[in-house]
């Protein structure tokens, strides 16, 4: 039987009212997520009109409208609580401490709504030494463990692009914090405050690798392991043209189509589960690699098992078929939903605002 197609409607967050407080990176990603998915975001953007990095924020900006709003000013305070009385969470990026002295603090908010799920992002966290210290995705990873394991062997750890610490250990959390806060509240009629902090998030995802260096199978050094690009068998290998093949060939059929493709005879090779052996395995794989170009491999390994892909541009990963057939790719909401897919691009519901003085901007 066909699935029906998605229709375009109000989302499985359709009816929940936040309220954003302009800020930079997790935050505005956590909460395009939340518009994305249906509910009706309000920013709310300093009166002067300035935002770091605004031009880098467009995509995130999607979904919602916003207010301007000086939160030095006793008036402009008072007109936001009064819009966070009548919302369901309010999500702020300032450092610990910043709302409190601007009179908009958990206490404050809650006050007035003791419903109200008050979310806050932030790399260090609400305390500890380094809570007041400035930083960036780049820092919490490093003090997290993550940073260090990533890069070539012999190499410099690798930023990965801001997408491991601010939106997956930062934003990603802070959503999943602030859904379970709203599924507690059903039960109990309270909000809370949810703490998401990106070196907790981050941390919590390095769960894995911690247990797998317990158990010898994990060496604290970068390039020498199965999954940082160590093995031969998972990393990416350069072609002819100057192009990238991603090669993932975990399981034993996987790693029989990426020889058959190669065409290698696997009685010949070394045992690959012997990291002595990854060198020269990763040798004669390379060299192999680098007599044709990259879509000439794709081609090979189309339709295998050898979970071998191209590595492409963010231009080419929107052209790519299997992306443009999905209508998804670099930038796209996710997840799906069968009952409640959202109109991703739809106006912002309306939200009950008497600021007059401050124009609503689209």
């Amino acid at each position: 039987m066909t699935a029906p197609a998605e229709q375009p409607g109000p989302g499985p967050l359709d009816g929940l009212k936040v309220v954003e407080l302009a800020a930079i990176g997790p935050a505005p990603f956590a909460c395009m997520m939340f518009a994305d998915l249906g509910a009706d975001v309000l920013r709310i953007d300093r009166a002067d009109g300035r935002r770091s990095f605004a031009d880098w924020h467009r995509v995130l900006d999607r979904g919602r409208r916003s207010v301007a709003l000086d939160l030095k000013d006793p008036a402009d305070v008072t007109e936001l609580l009064r819009i966070v009385d009548g919302a369901d969470v309010l999500v702020e990026g300032f450092r610990p401490g910043v709302a409190e002295r601007l009179g908009i603090g958990p206490e404050e908010c809650l006050r007035g709504n003791p419903g109200l799920v008050y979310a806050r992002m932030t790399g260090w966290g609400q305390h500890g030494p380094l809570a007041q210290t400035p930083g960036h995705d780049i820092n919490y990873l490093a003090l997290t463990g993550a940073l260090y394991a990533i890069g070539e062997a012999g190499g410099p750890p690798v930023p990965p692009v801001n997408l491991l610490g601010d939106f997956a250990g930062g934003a990603m959390f802070l959503v999943c914090g602030v859904l379970a806060a709203l599924h507690e509240r059903r039960q109990t009629g309270h909000g809370q405050v949810v703490d998401a902090a990106i070196v907790d998030g981050t941390g919590a995802m390095l769960g894995m690798l911690l247990g797998m260096a317990e158990t010898g199978r994990w060496r604290h050094e970068r390039g020498a392991n199965l999954l940082d690009g160590g093995a031969p068998f998972y990393r990416c290998y350069a072609c002819s043209d100057g192009g990238y093949v991603a090669v993932g060939a975990l399981e034993d059929r996987f790693y029989a189509a990426l020889l058959k493709g190669l065409g290698l005879d696997a009685g010949r090779l070394p045992d690959r589960t012997d990291p002595a052996n990854w060198p020269l395995l990763s040798q004669l794989f390379a060299d192999r690699f680098a007599r044709h170009e990259r879509d000439w491999w794709e081609r090979v390994f189309d339709g295998t098992e050898a979970c071998v892909t191209p590595v492409l541009s963010l231009p080419e990963a929107a052209a790519h078929p299997h992306h443009r057939t999905r209508g998804s790719g670099p930038g796209t909401p996710a997840p799906r939903f069968s009952g409640t897919p959202p109109e991703f691009h739809r106006p912002s519901a309306s939200y009950e605002l008497n600021t007059p003085a401050r124009p609503v901007v689209s």
